[in-house]
């Protein structure tokens, strides 16, 4: 595929980024890293990736404050934003959803299955049938 898709990972754990940076590469994207909340920010507000994949604790900001800062923000409160959390209390979660995350995916998660919700997501963006070109 000439074009793709971008994607934004952001996770402290240096490992799951370098696991998840070649996955998804090796599934046709184009891929973005961050190891901390400011990063994760300063990088999507800069760089308009088509979806972020975020963990909810990371130093410097947590994951729920970047979902609430790019939503606050025109330019991109439109992306997608999957959360990718260890914890799996009903607090925890719901916190997610209120600072904005589309969909939350517990770890550890299957590639194949975050692979499938990203795509079901930029699918569902008005006008992104396929993936962009010319961008």
């Amino acid at each position: 595929m000439a074009d793709s898709w971008t994607v934004l990972i952001a996770d402290d754990y240096p490992d799951a980024l370098d696991v998840w940076e070649v996955y998804l590469r090796a599934s046709g994207f184009e891929v973005l890293t961050a190891a901390d909340g400011t990063s994760a920010l300063s990088s999507a507000s800069q760089n308009r990736p088509d979806i972020v994949v975020m963990d909810l604790e990371m130093p410097g900001m947590s994951g729920y404050e970047v979902a609430r800062a790019l939503r606050a923000a025109d330019a991109t409160r439109d992306i997608p934003l999957i959360a990718s959390t260890g914890h799996s209390h009903s607090a925890q979660l719901e916190e997610a959803r209120r600072s904005g995350f589309d969909v939350i995916i517990v770890k550890p998660c299957e590639p194949d299955a975050l692979v499938l919700e990203i795509r079901r997501l930029l699918a569902a963006r008005p006008g992104n049938g396929s993936a962009p070109s010319g961008q």
